[in-house]
């Protein structure tokens, strides 16, 4: 099926952290939380190196990596009107100094010819909801976070980290709860980075999007267009 075909839902589905943004939000996130809510948790900060290493020697996932940190920087369990008081203030720096312009008129243009847009990224639907309003997407798939009987936010994925082969397998669930076949759909994928390979491959348009160098080397060798708004900002 073609982008033009009559009936063709049209979907635009980006990842966020440095395809959208410039930079990585996740500990920009963490530290916004923890000077406004807890500024004492900054002094465990010292901390946060033992769970990299236990990442970077493969006894730690990157699921367990982000839950040590937001044990650490946040707590193990918060209310969600605390978090509620500082989503909006974070959602509003991010866009505001993070974004790349040039997504903006990316989107707008899409917009404009028809198409849907899904952020997919493995950052947390909890902050991503906000930001991903603002810029305009229509809906969000991304980590989730459990929550206990009373309703607090937990340092605890619920799912599956939203991330490399988990994060197809999340979009391909959210096309089937929203009646979308693939058949029936032309999507765009957009993405920085070579763990999102599987997406751009499902997608019929896949757009290497200011591509770390094996992403750049991926995309030559599939055909992939390759963008980059970083050198607007050089």
């Amino acid at each position: 099926m073609t982008m033009t075909d009559p009936g063709t839902t049209l979907l635009a589905i980006y990842d966020m952290d440095k395809t959208v943004t410039r930079r990585a939000t996740y500990n920009g996130f963490l530290l916004h939380m923890a000077l406004n809510k807890s500024p004492w948790r900054l002094f465990l900060s010292p901390l946060l190196p033992v769970g990299l290493l236990l990442y970077a020697v493969k006894i730690w996932d990157r699921a367990r990596l982000k839950q040590f940190s937001q044990m650490l920087l946040i707590g193990h369990r918060v209310s969600r009107d605390k978090f509620g008081q500082y989503l909006e203030s974070h959602a509003d720096l991010v866009v505001g100094k993070n974004v790349y312009p040039q997504l903006l008129a990316r989107v707008a243009e899409e917009k404009a010819a028809g198409y849907r847009h899904v952020m997919a990224t493995a950052s947390y639907r909890l902050y991503v909801e906000a930001i991903a309003q603002r810029l305009g997407f229509d809906d969000v798939i991304a980590t989730d976070l459990s929550t206990d009987s009373s309703g607090h936010v937990l340092a605890r994925i619920d799912g599956h980290n939203c991330y490399d082969a988990a994060k197809l397998e999340l979009v391909k669930g959210w096309m089937a709860a929203h009646g979308i076949e693939r058949e029936s759909c032309y999507i765009r994928a957009y993405s920085d980075h070579v763990s999102d390979a599987p997406l751009l491959a499902f997608a019929d348009e896949a757009y290497a999007t200011n591509p770390h160098q094996p992403l750049a080397e991926m995309a030559r060798a599939n055909g992939w267009e390759i963008i980059d708004w970083r050198e607007a900002q050089t």
